[in-house]
């Protein structure tokens, strides 16, 4: 008989895809990975807020390299997307613990409507997207006269 360490977080990872599979919704998101290898679809975290007349979101993309980072605006929808390579510089059997997380990411944020995607400005710096959306002008109602 032979022994297999168990790993509940890896079986709570099993059973939520199983759950998901079985009903399309996710019912325990996790952040991070898809196994425990680290490298599968990933979720960078991100702050978003308002200040100065601009809404601004700060994802937080470490050993991401500018290349490697897509921003695209297409119908009132902000998308953000790019990949964190794996570097295999330690032999598996020399990990005690993995937990960072490698491969694809994936984000999408609604914008409000009347925005001109050309006002949209994106800065990355020290591993941070820093993503500021001007406020669309409010349009006047227009007044029309009853004769």
């Amino acid at each position: 008989m032979n022994l297999v360490r168990f790993k509940p977080m890896r079986e709570m990872d099993l059973f939520s895809d199983r759950m998901n599979d079985i009903f399309g919704t996710t019912f325990f998101p996790r952040i991070g990975v898809k196994d425990e290898s680290g490298i599968g679809n990933w979720t960078p975290a991100v702050d978003i807020f308002e200040k100065d007349g601009k809404t601004t979101i700060k994802a937080e993309l470490p050993g991401v390299d500018k290349k490697d980072v897509n921003v695209d605006v297409k119908e009132g929808v902000l998308t953000l997307s790019g990949e964190r390579s794996y570097e295999n510089e330690v032999k598996e059997e020399n990990f005690y613990k993995k937990e960072r997380a490698y491969g694809r990411f994936n984000r999408s944020f609604s914008l409000p409507e009347g925005l001109d995607p050309d006002m949209i400005n994106a800065e990355f710096k020290d591993g941070v997207l820093t993503i500021e959306i001007p406020k669309p002008k409010e349009k006047e109602p227009k007044k029309i006269s009853v004769n």
